[in-house]
């Protein structure tokens, strides 16, 4: 019922809100390198780029959560958390009490999550569980409580998937906390997504995410050294962080995505679930095909929301007859939010292609530039592309015409950009 709950307002939302602004993307020059022209666009909207930072990608949950209970056992002065949901089943019971440890010992534990997010799932945490670690050290807030008239407050949920530790260690990318994403869900299979931990000069700008939405869903404003040291010699990677923000910064993930694959020259390599793009990022898919760029996109043939499958066979068949590559997985449902383009530069975060993401939600993705970091990326999804079968248009045309209508009626609901 709450997933039909879900389709149903994403539907009355889509049907009744508009969302249109200028966009200009960033010429393809044929002497610029696309890493370069991307920079350069990002610095000219005021983006926050940084360097001196270390990326490490965590492929997988299990990778995640290993490194993440092992910093926050090592945790100072500080550990805030900002999530989507914290799903009230083991792995958040293991945290939880890493976490009252934490507190017991003096450190200071913040977490945020968002209101909608948390009644969204199966198991959410209730009052009394958070009255409980409230009285274990632990500040934790909802963000946006979902109250009368309810329906006002589903426009805009907090989508991200932050952790800042002692303002030295951060983590972004597309992992809730759900012990799903380790152990897969009946009927779906694996539920397969990425992360990465970012050391350096970028966490500050994490930190800032975190510390501003705090403030604005509780008034109290924290600053100081303490939150936002200063950084040595880390690594030497440049991070961009893309934070979208309703009201602040409502273009800008849809715009940062767009202008990467515009700035494209080569390849395009990319895993979005829910993949619906939105107009803008569409075109700007097809543009780059006509130009002769080669894009991969790995897709998942599963999925947790009814029809939403159906639309992106859809899509992904379109843009199949216009060149691209498309490979549906095959292992469950790949969750993974990340992009490389030109083995030059790429994006982890948690920011989906679709207009849910790109227009209402705030989410928040980092641009590592850098051959290294954004080769182990790809590897990583070409491992995704070896469990997957490439999209062809007899397997298209076999699928039924009742999943090709729905196909259709998904495509068409999605709000213009």
């Amino acid at each position: 019922m709450r997933k039909l709950l879900y389709i149903t307002i994403l539907v009355v939302i889509a049907l009744t809100t508009s969302c249109r602004s200028s966009f200009t993307p960033v010429e393809r020059n044929d002497f610029e390198r696309s890493d370069s022209a991307f920079v350069n666009y990002l610095k000219n909207e005021g983006v926050p780029y940084t360097s001196n930072n270390h990326v490490t990608v965590l492929n997988g949950a299990h990778i995640k959560f290993d490194s993440l209970f092992n910093d926050i056992r090592n945790a100072k002065h500080h550990i805030h958390l900002e999530y989507f949901n914290f799903r009230n089943d083991s792995i958040n019971k293991e945290l939880i009490t890493l976490l009252e440890q934490k507190a017991k010992e003096g450190v200071e534990v913040r977490a945020m999550f968002d209101a909608f997010g948390n009644i969204s799932n199966d198991r959410p945490l209730k009052k009394r569980d958070l009255e409980a670690l409230r009285e274990k050290g632990i500040e934790i807030v909802k963000f946006d409580p979902i109250s009368f008239p309810w329906v006002n407050h589903f426009a805009s949920r907090d989508h991200r998937k932050i952790v800042v530790i002692d303002g030295e260690i951060g983590y972004i990318g597309g992992i809730n906390v759900a012990d799903y994403y380790l152990n897969g869900i009946v009927g779906v299979g694996e539920w397969r997504d990425m992360h990465s931990k970012v050391q350096g000069d970028a966490v500050n700008e994490l930190q800032k995410i975190f510390l501003d939405m705090w403030y604005e869903e509780t008034g109290e404003r924290i600053e100081g050294e303490n939150y936002y040291p200063e950084h040595g010699s880390v690594g030497e990677a440049d991070v961009a962080v893309v934070d979208r923000w309703p009201g602040r910064t409502p273009a800008r993930m849809r715009d940062a995505y767009a202008n990467a694959i515009y700035s494209a020259k080569d390849s395009i390599v990319l895993i979005s679930p829910y993949f619906i793009p939105m107009p803008r990022v569409r075109k700007a898919i097809e543009d780059a095909l006509d130009e002769g760029v080669k894009v991969t996109l790995v897709l998942s043939e599963k999925g947790d929301i009814p029809m939403i499958p159906d639309g992106v066979w859809r899509v992904a068949y379109q843009l199949m007859k216009r060149g691209a590559e498309v490979y549906m997985y095959t292992e469950g449902f790949n969750h993974s939010k990340v992009m490389c383009v030109d083995g030059l530069y790429c994006t982890i975060g948690s920011a989906n292609l679709n207009s849910r993401s790109l227009i209402y939600d705030y989410e928040a993705n980092i641009f590592v530039f850098g051959k290294e970091d954004t080769e182990e990326l790809y590897n990583y999804i070409n491992l995704d592309k070896q469990k997957s079968y490439r999209v062809t248009k007899e397997i298209y045309t076999k699928r039924c015409w009742w999943d090709r209508f729905c196909g259709w009626l998904v495509t068409l609901i999605t709000p213009l950009v």
